[in-house]
């Protein structure tokens, strides 16, 4: 057994503090054990402060421990911008004490506790706080450039100097096959460390930076969340040594990376920092991956042999699985990879010579790779948001892809299309293509595609040797592929060609030379090329990576600039002139630039940075990147993004008349008849609007024609739409920011809120009613009378209210008692979203005099409607024409007819129900949370309410922005509503599924037990 594990001191409180109170002048006030793997640890709580005592091994060196005692010292008088350990002196002034315990002699000594979160607790970690440890352990790493020791140079098996020696020395209690396999492959890094070692720089260093020894601020009641959080303090110098210095780096890259979704990301920004403040040696940078994955096997090793020792202590094992993925991650990752990331990260070439090579492939002759005048090449538009597949039946279909490809070639009679490099495409946004390096799909294409017959010809542009002949014949992949070897100026580098013939394999051989022009092979069909149409796919590859027959011809959005360094633009050498290629894509960035200063400032964006979405699909949204965000919030497309059969009913009006109700056409009648046959009598009239807020305008209309009075009755917090009549009659408008509050006819009821409203116990409908009566009594009693109530079925804006039971019950038969009409605004969630109805006014038994909608109406097409009674209608025929250019034309009429035909067809009423009750179920969980104060909702409208005080119920606006931002970090999107902007809005499409409703439900989880979140309730 480890003598150090065997001999971890335990010794008595009670003699721990007999010996403070002997050595030091504290006086203790309470005392916490601390966990080690090695030592006695006790947090002390004094008078003077709080202090770490510790009980040194007896293995322990004396002179190790003065090394560190010296080592903190140094760096308490140099400037490395943290906090780190001082020792207390003693009675006698020294920073050690010999103390005996039960006959033996121990070393204890004293510091300062130092503040902060351990960065293994702290939630979330990002790139700029990677970012700022890198600069801390690049500062630590220079004050410590001229410190020596007589004891630095120790026999530790931690010291990556022996990590060989510690692996197969540790390695012996693990029996699990796989594990020893990842081991092998991780010490194959040995050899090439010490190929290195005598270039590598030594120096004392730390040691030991992992998660746990790293501090960072904590977080401030008045901060918002976003403010970049610091490396604060760093502890626990006991395996301070001599030894390679970039060891260091590698020891905290190795942690970090641990259950990191994009490890490799995460770790270049730690490289990037350290190398600003101490730059590293091409032979550092050569060395810092291997060390990391020499640290990782010691680490599992250690700790698999000392687990087998103390079964109990949960310790020894706090990172031993996280290592094990990593390890296994790394193992499947591209060699070499890492390395020029890291070279990449430090602002220097990844490959080196590439420029030079670029410069000169530029240059160089070269024959064509498919026959024909490139400068008459058709370039396809196959991005993410191309307009193409629009016009495909089946997206998956590439038989499909393929005639309508080649009818568009031929009729620009070119000689031959191109697909191009560095274009994101949702054809890979798929499980098959995820990286699970970078952890997101690669969808960046690295190639360019050239489209042309089957069996055309494809040719190397440059003499070159065969390197590899290989089938890739999986769905999807290159099918036959060839790779020959260049070489340019003294610089080697590959070209790939796939989706060839079988044939093509057969009629080469791995070594032999080609001449420029000569043929490489020629192009597959369906059957042979992994299921594409007849192209080549053409690379330029200045790194195998170690990767034989194959290479990956996509990369992800996150590691684009790496794989772009290592695989150039195709077109250096295909020479296809810049004007057949469409301007680039305009970056967020500068679209939200161009956007302020072409539309209103005031047009609202989501998120603190703004997505470019071009393109949805049934329940998810995807960004020019292929980055797919599960959407919990749009319910405009309510039966799903860019649903297939309302798409192709537009496109089929459209096709054929699209002109104005002054002419007869059965559509509009069809759907009239279909869409009032959905409401209970005598709900039976119907006008045919565009938006929402024409709607409401309408229904206001109808009102005051049936009534002959003008007041309205609305409730607070409502929003009815964006006119200016409707922003008079939307308290969530008029009295925020910018508003000017309610005119003399609009009166406002207080929003029955059964969370924090008024009334919270005994009926509150009809409390509530009874409060709307005393003010229709007042107002008559002064003269006015109201021609309308209007209400949201559900309040969204108000903060995703349910009503309470009765109320509009209520309210109806009080408002109607005076002769006021009952509107129903059910803009926001008609069409089956509550799930046990159609219409939500439904779930309080009520039948209102008019009905407003719009939103889902039309699945994204702007569609709205008005339905109402005949007697109502009647009174509207007063002699004025109501004639609307838009609304009720054939194509919008198909539209609705088709969305209400898939909300029956596909049963997705019942689907909101059923799915609405687990999400719910979901959120009810999170009350776990102490930030969550209420959830609610019908079916798939729902709403989480965030407090910082459940007492209290002070609402959280600060902490409900953080969390719906970091949503949107973990590709689910979902807004924020209610008077005070503390209510989480999910609202998603019906075809939000169960997987989905689940995956919110545990990432919402993970972001409420945040730092931010948690302090905000501390």
């Amino acid at each position: 057994m480890d003598p150090i594990a065997a001999n971890r001191p335990q010794v008595g409180m009670d003699q721990i503090l007999k010996a403070l109170s002997e050595y030091m002048t504290l006086k203790v006030e309470s005392y916490t054990a601390l966990p080690s793997d090695r030592d006695q640890n006790v947090l002390i709580e004094t008078e003077e402060g709080t202090f770490v005592l510790k009980v040194a091994n007896p293995f322990e060196p004396k002179e190790a421990l003065d090394l560190q005692n010296a080592t903190m010292l140094h760096l308490a008088n140099k400037p490395i911008g943290i906090t780190t350990p001082v020792p207390v002196a003693a009675k006698d002034g020294h920073t050690l004490c010999d103390v005996e315990f039960n006959g033996t002699k121990l070393h204890i000594r004293l510091s300062p506790y130092v503040a902060g979160t351990p960065l293994a607790q702290a939630r979330p970690h990002n790139r700029e706080l990677m970012g700022h440890l890198g600069s801390v352990l690049g500062r630590l790493t220079n004050a410590l450039k001229d410190f020596s020791h007589p004891a630095q140079d120790r026999d530790l098996h931690w010291d990556l100097r022996q990590a060989e020696k510690t692996i197969e020395d540790h390695r012996q209690t693990i029996n699990d096959s796989d594990k020893n396999s990842t081991l092998d492959w991780a010490l194959q890094y040995w050899n090439q460390v010490q190929r290195l070692a005598p270039e590598l720089p030594q120096s004392v260093i730390h040691g030991d930076a992992n998660d746990h020894n790293i501090l960072v601020n904590k977080i401030h009641p008045r901060d918002t969340g976003f403010e970049p959080r610091k490396v604060v303090g760093l502890i626990d110098f006991g395996d301070m040594t001599q030894s390679w210095t970039v060891a260091e780096l590698a020891i905290a890259c190795a942690y970090i990376m641990l259950e990191k979704k994009s490890p490799l990301t995460m770790a270049r920004e730690v490289v990037r920092r350290f190398h600003e403040e101490r730059p590293l040696s091409d032979q550092e940078l050569e060395a810092l991956f291997p060390l990391v994955v020499l640290r990782l096997a010691t680490s599992v090793s250690v700790s698999a042999f000392q687990q087998a020792q103390e079964p109990a202590n949960k310790y020894l094992s706090v990172t031993s699985e996280p290592a094990w993925n990593l390890l296994q991650k790394f193992a499947a990752m591209p060699e070499g990879l890492a390395h020029l990331a890291f070279r990449q990260a430090c602002g220097l070439e990844p490959i080196p010579h590439s420029k030079k090579l670029l410069n000169a492939l530029s240059k160089t002759k070269v024959k064509p790779v498919v026959a024909g005048d490139p400068s008459k090449a058709h370039v396809f538009d196959l991005s993410v948001g191309n307009l193409l597949s629009g016009e495909i039946g089946n997206p998956e279909d590439m038989a499909e892809w393929t005639e309508k490809m080649f009818a568009i070639q031929k009729a620009a009679a070119a000689p031959y299309g191109v697909g191009r490099y560095g274009e994101a495409r949702l054809l890979y946004a798929t499980e098959a293509f995820n990286d699970p390096v970078y952890g997101e799909p690669r969808t960046v294409h690295l190639g360019m595609d050239l489209f042309a017959p089957v069996d055309t010809p494809v040719m190397t542009p440059l003499d070159g040797i065969v390197r590899s002949l290989q089938n890739n014949n999986f769905p999807r992949d290159y099918g036959p592929t060839v790779i020959l070897e260049h070489e340019l100026d003294g610089v080697t580098f590959y070209t790939l060609y796939g989706h060839l013939t079988l044939n093509s394999l057969d009629n080469l051989t791995v070594g032999q030379s080609l001449k420029a022009g000569d043929e490489v092979g020629t192009m597959g069909d369906l059957k042979v090329n992994g299921d594409w149409p007849p192209h080549t796919h053409f690379q330029i590859i200045l790194d195998r990576l170690g990767i034989e027959g194959d290479f990956p011809g996509v990369c992800t959005p996150a590691g684009k600039d790496l794989w772009q360094a290592i695989c150039p633009d195709p077109n250096l050498l295909l020479r296809i002139p810049e004007a057949r290629f469409p301007k680039p894509e305009l970056d967020a960035e500068t679209l939200m630039h161009e956007r302020e200063q072409i539309l209103g400032r005031n047009l609202s964006v989501s998120y603190r940075k703004p997505l470019k979405i071009v393109r949805g699909k049934g329940q998810y949204l995807y960004d020019h990147l292929g980055r797919s965000y599960l959407d919990g919030v749009n319910n405009v497309c309510h039966v799903g993004h860019a649903h297939p059969k309302v798409v192709d009913a537009l496109k089929r009006q459209a096709s054929v008349l699209n002109t104005n109700t002054r002419y007869l056409h059965e559509t509009i009648l069809e759907y009239a008849r279909e869409l009032t046959a959905t409401f209970p009598e005598p709900l039976s009239v119907c006008f045919l609007v565009c938006t929402g807020s024409e709607a409401n305008e309408l229904a206001l209309r109808l009102a005051r024609a049936h009534t002959h009075r003008r007041d309205v009755l609305v409730i607070d917090a409502a929003y009815h739409g964006h006119t200016s009549t409707l922003i008079d009659m939307s308290p969530y408008k008029h009295k925020a920011k910018g508003g000017q509050g309610p005119p003399d006819y609009v009166h406002t009821l207080d929003l029955p809120d059964p969370y924090r409203g008024k009334y919270q116990t005994g009926n509150l409908g009809q409390q509530y009613a009874q409060d709307a009566e005393h003010m229709l009594t007042r107002l008559r009693r002064e003269g006015s009378e109201v021609a309308a109530f209007f209400h949201e079925s559900l309040l969204g804006c108000g903060g995703q209210i349910v009503l309470p039971d009765g109320y509009l019950r209520e309210m109806y038969g009080r408002v109607r008692s005076f002769g006021g009409l009952c509107v129903a605004d059910e803009v926001q969630v008609g069409f089956g979203r509550v799930g046990s109805h159609m219409w939500a006014f439904e779930t309080q038994s009520v039948v209102p005099d008019i009905v407003t909608m719009g939103k889902p109406i039309g699945n994204g097409h702007p569609l709205a409607a008005v339905v109402t009674t005949p007697d109502i209608a009647a009174s509207f025929d007063n002699g004025m024409e109501y004639f609307n250019t838009f609304g009720g034309n054939p194509v919008s009429c198909a539209v609705g007819r088709e969305v209400l035909r898939v909300i029956q067809e596909e049963n997705l009423q019942a689907h909101a129900l059923e799915v609405g009750t687990l999400l719910i179920s979901e959120l009810k969980k999170l009350k776990s949370h102490a930030v969550v104060g209420d959830v609610r909702g019908l079916g798939l409208f729902a709403g989480v309410e965030l407090v910082l005080d459940r007492e209290t119920k002070t609402p959280a606006p600060k902490v409900a922005s953080y969390v719906a931002e970091r949503m949107r970090d973990h590709g689910i999107l979902i807004s924020t509503d209610g008077p005070d902007h503390n209510v989480l809005k999910l609202k998603p499409p019906l075809v939000f599924s169960r997987e989905d409703a689940f995956r919110l439900g545990v990432i919402l989880d993970k972001v409420l037990g945040e730092d931010f979140v948690v302090a905000a309730t501390g």
